[in-house]
């Protein structure tokens, strides 16, 4: 057994959640083969736990299990005990994530699963307490009597945990029959979400309030395709109410994880990159469709908070902050939220005269702002939001002399200056593929849609670093995670094809057919490594990894959309943008797949359900012929981005470009100049208009069919 001051198994590892653990006195091995045959040589149980490194009760239940040396000789002696990152191996914690469901039991991180030695579930949940408390048996006792079942009824144990494998594997394989129809189930997916929402405090359903931004990505385009103004309202009131609630961070900019109340006041304070990176694009829709000064305002201030403390060095995106971090007063104590409360007494001292209008402005109180909760380790202190009821709060501070700026801008500034130098919350910085597909995506989009040029260059430098050391182009491998001068892992379905997105979007907004080509490439690797022949539609992983008992397909978007849904989305774009049937006929081929789903309840599945109700009408191209750095050509560029076209992608091209373009997208490639200026053509299933060559003709061809409900819909 290992001493606390004694590394384990896990010291040797990359992850930031794993390096937590490396000093437990818990004998911990990674995901592998020697805790495998350990557990097969002994035929001892296995104990997995899996999490992330900002996650907050995998905190808790380490400070209170995982360093404590009874618990640990229980998990030494009587366990193979191993410990997962889920966001570096999400196919093992999707799995037993299913196999906890199956087992009756809700989700959840930490979440602790026990297995056979051949890697089978028969019992799991999430969080034990170190002792029995609130209804819940202490870890110790549930270590104790699964050890003693293991022993004494194993055949039993056995059997179950083969019959969970079977009905995962049963589930996997699960598809329809039958085609669905787009338009029904697009309209069933919005009834679904009208029941739902919130009419008092935006959002949908009660407390916890999470964004799942593949809601505003559905209720968008489906507002653009129909006209039904609701969609759009239920958007605007959600995004307006996060925006203004505690769940968005007013000091430092981006989003918190979710509310735990129904009115976005009290946020968990962790921070993902996944979340700011779909919230700038769903802020960007909003902004597009005539959206009020604050949505771009938003989408700045969000990007300005990843580019300065979620950006390494080479351009890559970071993972994620913690909930947690030390008092600035104690820094031996942590706490959740430590980083971002305030006290009336220390507003008064870093504003002065300002402090009272501040305070007004964003509902600080002298006794603090958090509703009282004995258990509440908030009460006393200040969560900053916008009231919504008292209009004057809205209203800038007063301007004295400051060149005419806004004081409450001044004001955060200063807020933010002071809370630099309290002690931060962990920095996950391992980068991960997909998540910085996202961010590449909504960088390069903002920068097209915002005219701000660094956003574009972000995006640029994030790509080039994924392709530089994650991607080899000559055997089409891409891994999934790089840290610490470290790319390992298999990359999975949505790596690839967030990437492609991020490619897509860079060619679009740059014009150089590089990002193209290789967009290309990188989705014809996906479609090769992950498509279901048999079943139609797409597993999660590559299945070369053998330890991982069932290849999943993922059928909801979460937090995260599912991969199937990327392909949707990705795959539809692919084909718009390329003339290429193998992508339309593997996105059409969801909609057979995922039949029973999209007809039963199509609100689990929102962006596969906005991409199908695209791809009922043409696949619409808008090809801009000339230099990048011509006057018209820019102009042109700017008459498209500042639309709201989700079913018409754009396409540039060059003269010095038409070679690649001749490889990827050909139909374009032939598209000339006309009398050696600038072009734009606007097609409808590669057949074309006259080219026009003004941007203000250009623009009255978009207006024509970027009007709500009154445009064909496309992809």
């Amino acid at each position: 057994m290992s001493s606390p001051n004694t590394p384990n198994r896990l010291a040797n590892e990359k992850s930031p959640y794993l390096l937590q653990h490396a000093y437990n006195p818990v004998d911990w091995y990674p995901w592998g083969d020697e805790a495998f045959a350990k557990a097969k040589a002994g035929q001892l149980p296995i104990f997995l736990s899996v999490g992330y490194a900002t996650c907050h009760w995998c905190h808790v239940m380490e400070r209170e299990s995982f360093e404590d040396p009874e618990i640990a000789h229980l998990l030494n002696t009587l366990f193979v005990p191993i410990k997962v990152d889920r966001e570096e191996r999400p196919d093992v914690d999707r799995l037993y994530m299913a196999a906890l469901h199956a087992l009756g039991h809700n989700g959840g991180w930490p979440m602790s699963m026990f297995l056979t030695p051949d890697l089978t579930p028969f019992y799991g949940g999430t969080y034990f307490p170190p002792e029995n408390r609130h209804g819940r048996a202490g870890f110790p006792r549930v270590l104790r009597k699964i050890a003693d079942l293991w022993n004494t009824e194993r055949s039993a144990i056995t059997a179950s945990a083969t019959s969970v494998v079977t009905y995962l594997q049963e589930v996997a394989a699960a598809n329809g029959e039958a085609g669905v129809d787009p338009r029904a189930a697009a309209a069933r997916c919005f009834e679904e979400f009208a029941g739902m929402f919130d009419h008092a405090e935006g959002g949908f359903g009660g407390a916890p309030k999470f964004p799942r931004p593949s809601v505003f990505h559905f209720l968008t385009r489906y507002y653009h395709r129909t006209g039904d103004a609701e969609a759009l309202a239920m958007t605007a009131e959600t995004l307006e109410a996060m925006a203004a609630g505690g769940v968005y961070d007013h000091v430092g900019g981006g989003f918190h994880r979710y509310a735990v109340d129904a009115a976005w006041r009290v946020p968990h304070f962790e921070k993902m990159l996944y979340d700011q990176a779909q919230l700038v694009l769903a802020y960007l829709d909003w902004h597009q469709l005539r959206g009020p000064a604050r949505a771009a305002r938003i989408v700045h201030e969000t990007i300005g908070y990843v580019l300065r403390d979620l950006t390494g060095p080479d351009g890559e995106f970071y993972s994620a902050e913690d909930a947690d971090s030390a008092q600035p007063d104690a820094p031996s104590e942590h706490g959740e939220g430590a980083f971002y409360l305030w006290s009336m007494d220390e507003i008064r001292r870093v504003l002065g005269e300002d402090a009272r209008s501040f305070a007004a402005r964003y509902g600080i109180e002298d006794d603090g702002n958090v509703p009282f909760d004995p258990g509440n380790e908030f009460t006393g202190m200040n969560i900053l939001y916008r009231p919504a009821a008292d209009a004057d709060v809205r209203a800038p501070l007063a301007v004295e002399d400051t060149g005419g700026e806004d004081r409450g801008q001044l004001a955060l500034r200063r807020l933010l200056a002071v809370r630099a130098a309290r002690p931060r919350p962990l920095l996950d910085d391992k980068v991960l593929v997909a998540w910085n597909g996202m961010m590449i995506t909504a960088c390069a989009r903002a920068g097209a849609v915002l005219n701000e040029p660094s956003y574009i260059a972000a995006a640029q430098r994030a790509a080039s670093f994924i392709l530089g050391h994650l991607f080899d182009a000559g055997t089409g491998t891409l891994l999934r995670r790089w840290r610490d001068g470290e790319a390992r892992y298999a990359a999975h379905l949505d790596d690839h094809l967030w990437l492609v997105a991020g490619l897509l979007e860079l060619h679009a907004t740059t014009g150089d057919p590089v990002w193209l080509e290789r967009g290309v490439a990188v989705g014809k690797v996906a479609l090769h490594k992950f498509t279901d022949a048999q079943g139609g539609g797409f597993f999660d992983t590559d299945g070369s990894d053998g330890s991982v008992l069932v290849r999943m397909k993922e059928r909801h978007d979460g937090a995260e959309p599912s991969g199937n849904a990327v392909a949707a989305w990705v795959m539809a774009r692919l084909a718009a943008v390329t003339g290429g049937g193998e992508w339309r006929t593997a996105t059409e081929r969801l909609a057979t797949t995922f039949q029973p789903w999209l007809e039963k309840q199509p609100s689990v599945m929102p962006l596969m359900t906005a991409t199908l109700q695209g791809l009922e009408g043409k696949t619409s191209q808008l090809v801009i012929v000339g230099p990048a750095d011509h006057e018209v050509v820019r102009a042109m560029v700017h008459a498209y981005w500042s639309r709201f076209l989700p079913d018409t992608v754009l396409i540039r091209v060059a003269d010095a470009s038409r070679d690649i373009l001749a490889r990827c997208a050909p139909f374009a490639a032939q598209l000339p100049l006309i009398d050696g200026k600038p072009a734009a053509y606007l097609c409808e299933e590669y057949t074309c208009r006259l080219p026009v060559t003004t941007a203000e003709e250009l623009d009255r061809l978009l207006a024509a069919i970027g009007s709500p409900g009154g445009g064909q819909p496309g992809m």
